[in-house]
């Protein structure tokens, strides 16, 4: 398919920053392979009434709408009004947002109940110091006792927090006193972490909350439930497993793909399946059927979350953020693209079938037609990652050379940088992060989290964001999507300090570190709370009283909203990029972004400028500096 190239440049450079992903966006296009940017372009123009918020499907009696002008109809036939509608909706993305996290959450801590027992293939318990710690906060014995028996029993105690009688999750007591008696106060302290999702569900049926202000209270309960509770047991869990991070380095883009080897990618965000794959890539019956089969070897590479756990722990190389699984396959170079769930596009086989890649689908839940499906469990964990090496490896001769494409400049980075891992590298202690934000070299911290959206030119939120913050001496820390994009740019290694101002610059110097972290994958974002509340436990404060703030510039998904809402919840000031879909109903917004204030002392902003949206941070950063007297 004959393309003018200049225009194949002008497009690809409007969808994407980095110049890797800018030369496969021209590939596909010339392959003619549809992308998400071009259903983007075939969605236009979307929905006026679903971007403003206020359509609504909850019951048989609609589809209703809201004139969003102020003419008829005023009320859907329930009676609902344009804030209810909006706070209906907002609750339910965000319900589904948390229990997306916390299912994710639920699963990890049911393969380290099996890994207890003896009944798992493959796993083993890797941090027990990171497991006596957390099981001695659920009053579990560990002195004399198997490491296997502690962690059964801290197994059973989180998972009995899922959905329990006792009303508290033990890990929301890991926030200064402070917080914890803000969200008492307010009523949104989290009883456990399918309660509040439920309940969020029961909440927003026709015929029982009206009162929008009350829906998003509770809205920020269930976030709250998912940042202290499933979320943060997902990394509790997973570290426990398979090992808590320490820094690192790797790779990352495109170019991390083999031109010459079998290439498997993960993608999803469950470290279950891919920690054991990484054991099975390592087989030696399977890399001498590599060889047999023409490959020079076995090529595993990381996407999304998925990715971000493996690169955490194992320094394995990340092909790229969200936006980059169907480009990792228009390189014409991936044999098997294996897949759990969550930030998966339902399109991944068809885009599979314009070149030689299988698409493996691995959970129960996610089922997609086209995939072959090898379920994954844990009793034979191992088994399935060996069938789906063999299966990437026999489909190797099928790749058309003349139809590879690989950018040739993968990028360095530096990972790993767990809360433990920070802690540590300043000796044990926050003081001396203490004191570099007492005397101004460092003003504050801003966690960038979250995704990517087409609707903003891919990695440009994230990189423009944080190119600002840390020229004004503020330190960065990331996760998922936003993180990798960091990585991308170039700005995950210690020569990236020369970006920053003269004090964050010297500090990163001095510890030879990056001025923006890599934290890990989505759901670790709950390392972002720890650090927060680890600093605030030793200035005797509440998180809310921190020069920090949050900020989600590409965000997409309702795992998202969960997460900016705990952010804010918690005591953190976040900016989001896209829309809430809230400006239906001025009331909806004015509570978010302002009303909020006067509750939990923080609140949301939205602004698509991101240097604008560095402003709005560092007024929020010198404003809690002044609050503390520094």
């Amino acid at each position: 398919m004959y393309v003018d190239p200049k225009v194949l440049k002008e497009e690809s450079e409007k969808r994407s920053l980095d110049k890797t992903d800018q030369e496969i966006v021209q590939k596909a296009m010339e392959d003619g392979l549809e992308t998400v940017w071009d259903r983007l372009e075939k969605q236009q123009p979307q929905c006026g009434f679903g971007q403003l918020g206020i359509c609504c499907n909850r019951c048989v009696m609609g589809p209703c709408r809201i004139d969003p002008f102020g003419g008829e109809p005023k009320r859907g036939v329930c009676g609902a009004t344009n804030d209810l509608i909006t706070a209906r909706n907002v609750l339910d993305d965000l319900a589904a947002g948390a229990a997306a996290h916390s299912d994710h959450g639920r699963e990890v801590i049911e393969v380290l109940l099996e890994t207890a027992e003896g009944k798992s293939q493959g796993y083993k318990i890797q941090d027990v110091d990171k497991l006596k710690t957390v099981a001695a906060e659920y009053g579990i014995e560990t002195k004399g006792e198997r490491k296997e028996t502690i962690a059964k029993n801290l197994a059973l105690a989180m998972l009995e927090e899922f959905g329990t009688i006792k009303n508290e999750i033990q890990l929301v007591k890991r926030a200064p006193q402070k917080t914890q008696d803000m969200w008492k106060k307010f009523g949104i302290v989290p009883r456990s972490v399918d309660r509040e999702i439920v309940e969020a569900l029961h909440r927003i049926h026709m015929g029982v909350g009206a009162d929008y202000v009350n829906i998003l209270l509770h809205a920020l309960r269930t976030s709250l439930s998912d940042g202290w509770g499933g979320s943060m047991m997902a990394t509790e869990g997973s570290d426990i497993l398979f090992g808590t991070p320490t820094p690192n380095t790797a790779l990352v883009n495109l170019g991390v793909l083999k031109k010459d080897e079998v290439n498997i990618v993960l993608h999803g965000h469950n470290p279950i399946l891919s920690e054991m794959i990484v054991i099975a890539v390592d087989d030696a019956e399977l890399k001498k059927l590599a060889k047999e089969k023409g490959a020079k070897g076995i090529n595993l590479v990381g996407m999304c979350c998925t990715g971000n756990e493996l690169l955490m722990r194992h320094g394995i190389p990340i092909a790229g953020n969200m936006l980059d699984q169907e480009l990792a396959i228009a390189t014409g170079s991936v044999e098997v693209m294996v897949i759990d769930y969550q930030c998966i596009f339902p399109s991944i086989t068809d885009t599979a079938k314009c070149y030689h890649t299988k698409i493996v689908s691995t959970s129960e839940k996610s089922k997609v037609p086209g995939a072959t499906h090898l379920e994954f469990h844990p009793e034979n964990a191992l088994d399935t990652a060996k069938e789906i090496v063999k299966l990437a490896i026999e489909n190797y001769p099928n790749r058309d050379m003349n139809r590879v494409k690989i950018p040739d400049k993968p990028m360095k980075l530096m990972a790993g940088f767990s809360e433990e891992a920070i802690r540590g590298a300043l000796g044990g202690t926050y003081k001396p992060l203490i004191d570099a934000i007492v005397a101004g070299k460092i003003r504050g911290a801003v966690g960038i989290v979250g995704c990517n959206n087409p609707k903003v030119k891919q990695d440009y939120g994230h990189i423009t964001l944080g190119k600002e913050l840390i020229k004004r001496d503020i330190l960065v820390v990331e996760t998922g999507c936003a993180a990798i994009a960091s990585g991308k740019a170039g700005l995950l290694l210690p020569e990236a300090a020369s970006l920053a101002g003269d004090g964050l610059r010297s500090v990163c110097e001095a510890l030879k570190i990056p001025p923006i972290l890599h934290m890990g994958s989505c759901v670790d974002c709950s390392r972002i709370l720890m650090l927060a509340a680890n600093i605030a436990k030793e200035l005797n404060v509440g998180i809310e009283d921190l020069p920090l703030g949050g900020a989600a510039p590409e965000w997409y998904s309702q795992k998202a909203i969960s997460i900016g809402a705990y952010f804010v919840a918690s005591g953190v000031f976040t900016v989001l990029d896209v829309p809430l879909k809230v400006f239906g109903s001025p009331n909806v917004v004015n509570l978010l972004t302002d009303g909020l204030n006067g509750l939990i002392n923080s609140a949301f902003a939205i602004e698509p400028d991101p240097v604008k949206a560095a402003d709005i941070l560092e007024e929020v950063i010198e404003k809690k500096r002044k609050g503390l007297g520094i």
